[in-house]
Order: C-alpha cells, then structure tokens, then sequence
C-alpha cells in the first residue's frame, strides 16, 4: 500500500483490495500501547494508519482502498461518511440495522462493533481501509480496548445471519463501495 501510493502518478487507476489477514494485532500511528491488554501468540504490529489497536483475523474481510482523493474531490470526513454508509447499507441489504457512533468511526449493531476504519492521507491520496467481522474467532478481541474502548464489545455478521461468508459478503460491499465512491 505504502509502495503504491508513494509511487503512484496522476493517471494511475485506484485499487481496492479485498483480504483475509492471518492473526495480527495493529496498532495505530497514535495507537496506545495499554490498550493491548495481552497479546498471547498474536503478533503486534505498528502501523501507519489512524486509529488505535485492533485485531485482524480470518474470517473478518479486509478492504483496503487505494484512492487518488484529489481526483474524486473527496475530503477525509465525506470518504468515511461514504465507506461507513456503504457497510450500513450492506447490513441493511442483509436485514441487519447498522449504525455510526459519533465520534467514534466504524459502524455497531446493538452497541457492539462490526466494522472498523483506518486511513492514512498521503499526497491527497488514501490508503488502509476497513475491517468486517464476518465469520471469525472474537476472543482477541477481549485481550485489547478495541480501537481505544475499554469494555467495547465486537460481534459479527456470522452470529446475525448465519448463512453468511467472507467471499459473497466481500462482493457485496465491494458493490455497495464502488456505488458510494462512484468507481468505475
């Protein structure tokens, strides 16, 4: 991702990427490390993005978006006001009634977290992305303060609809993303 944009010109194409991490922990450019209550065998990564800690596992989609935000005349609240609308708008194609927290980017169900956003702007381009509990191992999450929250508690799609997977569910919000963000 760093590569990509930091060489990126002009007229490049922008990416989205769709991904599976294997069990990693990442913490945030401003990311406090109390927040990592114990990592057991999970390795801890520091990263350039915004935000705090989280947990990325499989069974949870990765979307990374590779945006030239200058072309789209896109500022960094309307691009995280269009990504978390686009999961809103994923859960409520599944029957599922998602929301936004002020405050506090991602989107919840019943006050628990689903989604999570991390950007990082460079050169008015972004990079990183979101995270979707679809069908995945929860318990790393109690060994963190998700995202800086003591006590947050996560839930994924898997335990709303069960009939759920990481590859229809994938596709799906990458239409509902192309929609919002207008990509061709």
């Amino acid at each position: 991702m760093q590569h990509f944009t930091n060489t990126r010109t002009p007229d490049a194409c922008d990416e989205i990427w769709l991904l599976e991490h294997p069990p990693v922990f990442t913490l945030g450019l401003n990311g406090k490390p109390e927040h990592i209550l114990t990592t057991g065998d999970i390795p801890v990564v520091k990263c350039d993005r915004g935000g705090q800690v989280t947990y990325h596992g499989p069974g949870q989609l990765i979307i990374y978006l590779l945006l030239d935000l200058r072309r789209r005349n896109l500022g960094v609240k309307t691009l995280v006001r269009k990504i978390e609308q686009a999961i809103i708008d994923l859960l409520q194609d599944n029957g599922i009634h998602g929301q936004r927290r002020e405050g506090a980017p991602g989107i919840y169900v019943n006050d628990e977290k689903i989604a999570a956003l991390g950007l990082r702007i460079r050169r008015g381009c972004c990079y990183h992305g979101l995270s979707l509990n679809v069908n995945m191992d929860l318990e790393p999450f109690s060994r963190i303060n998700p995202c800086g929250y003591a006590g947050l508690k996560t839930v994924q799609l898997h335990d709303l609809r069960p009939d759920t997977n990481v590859d229809y569910i994938g596709d799906a919000l990458l239409h509902q993303l192309t929609r919002q963000l207008a990509v061709g």
